[in-house]
Order: C-alpha cells, then sequence, then structure tokens
C-alpha cells in the first residue's frame, strides 16, 4: 500500500509501463544540450524506479530507446549510448541488492556491439526478482516485435492461440501493463506495447520526463486506483 495525500490507497498497479518523453525539450527549455536533458531523465528514471517498487510494484517496463531513435543524429546518439553504457556498467549492482531482476526488451543486436555486452553482462547482475522486475524497452518497437513473434511462431510450425502468441512476444513469461505513463504533454503510443496494451490503463502528464516527480508518479497511482476496469465486461 501506497499513500497519497493523507489517504491510502491498496490498488497500486501490479505492471507499469513509462513512456520517458521530453527530456531534450527539457534542456532546450534550460538552453543546454539535449544530452544534458538525457542526463538528467536517467537520474529522475532511477529515483522513480526506487519509488515505484517501494510502493508495490512489480514490474516496471521503462520505454529508453525506440528503434526509430537510432535515426536521430550521431552526436545525440553516441550520447544516448554512452548514458546506456555508464547504467549497465555500474547501477545494475543497486538494483541487485534491492532484489530486482532485470530485462531488455527490443533488438539489441542494432547497438554499438560493446553496448549490447554491457546491456547483457548487467541483466546477469540483476537480482533475483524477489524486489520486482525492471524492464528496459532499448532499441524497442512494438510493430517490429509483433512481426519477430509472427514469425518465430511461423518457424515453430504451428497456429497459435492468442496465449500462445504472447509466448512469441519479447516480454513473454511478463504481466500486461496495468498502467501506462506518458509524460511530456504527447497523447500517443509511439510503437509502444501496442500488442500488450489492449486493455492498459493510460495516465498522461504535461511535465516533461525530468520534472516528474514521485509525487506525479503517486498521482497516476491515485488515477489508477480510483477507475473500474471492466475489460469489456459488466460487473
Amino acid at each position: 500500500m501506497a499513500a497519497y495525500g493523507g489517504e491510502t490507497h491498496e490498488r497500486i498497479p501490479a505492471h507499469v509501463a513509462i513512456i520517458m518523453d521530453g527530456n531534450g525539450r527539457w534542456a532546450k527549455k534550460r538552453l543546454l544540450p539535449r544530452s544534458a536533458g538525457h542526463r538528467a531523465g536517467v537520474k529522475r528514471m532511477v529515483k522513480l524506479a526506487e519509488h515505484a517498487f517501494d510502493s508495490g510494484v512489480k514490474v516496471l517496463t521503462l520505454y529508453a530507446l525506440s528503434v526509430e531513435n537510432l535515426h536521430r543524429p550521431q552526436e545525440e546518439l553516441q550520447g544516448l549510448f554512452s548514458l546506456i553504457r555508464e547504467y549497465f556498467s555500474g547501477d545494475t549492482e543497486k538494483i541487485a541488492a534491492r532484489g530486482v531482476a532485470l530485462r531488455v526488451i527490443g533488438e539489441i543486436g542494432l547497438l554499438p556491439e560493446d553496448v549490447a555486452r554491457l546491456i547483457e553482462e548487467g541483466i546477469k547482475k540483476g537480482g533475483d526478482g524477489s524486489g520486482g522486475t525492471l524492464v528496459f524497452a532499448i532499441a524497442y518497437g512494438a510493430r517490429q516485435e509483433i512481426v519477430r513473434a509472427v514469425n518465430r511462431a511461423v518457424a515453430a510450425g504451428k497456429e497459435v492461440t492468442e496465449a500462445q502468441f504472447c509466448e512469441f512476444l519479447d516480454t513473454a513469461g511478463l504481466p500486461d501493463p496495468d498502467l501506462l505513463i506518458r509524460t511530456g504533454r504527447e497523447r500517443r503510443l509511439s510503437n509502444f506495447l501496442l500488442f500488450q496494451s489492449a486493455y492498459t490503463e493510460f495516465y498522461f502528464s504535461d511535465k516533461l520526463f525530468p520534472d516528474f516527480s514521485n509525487r506525479d508518479l503517486d498521482a497516476a497511482f491515485a488515477s489508477y486506483a480510483a477507475r473500474e476496469r471492466r475489460f469489456g465486461r459488466i460487473k
């Protein structure tokens, strides 16, 4: 349970997904290079992840780098790759100490070889899952994921049910998101978890991601707790 403004809500979403949008605009507003915004975003991400797991979230999925982002200018990409290197070579130990397992979805083979290797090594250093699971979507695209899943099903040589198809997705074994949060004033999914979000609750914030505080996350949880999820049925 977690407290919101003095009230207690038991309905904490088990799986929260976040589109961490607005780092570049945050830097631009401060006349800083975009890299400064991405670095501020990483700091905010670490604090939000800790708060989410402390609040009772079991799975936290963060949209860190889309496959479309790989077409950005090389200077910005190199800065992003450097941040990924720093996180997976250092901060994974903090995650492991909390018992949080680490997982990555996406096509890490599209990343520089040393970055992909650090990610794989970082995953191995993660916790046992007793404290939750932290999922990074890196070089990820939902349409591309669905195509990969179809090809895996075809390679298996069998017609599949919806449940069986889920086993071919990058997120196999994970529950669908209960709550998806997007910061930065945008109101779209941007090729993120399209199949998994069929009945996900959405929460949009006008705040740029580096400004999205723990209190803002609590407000998203409170909004989720106040909703009635019927999944197409009538209660």
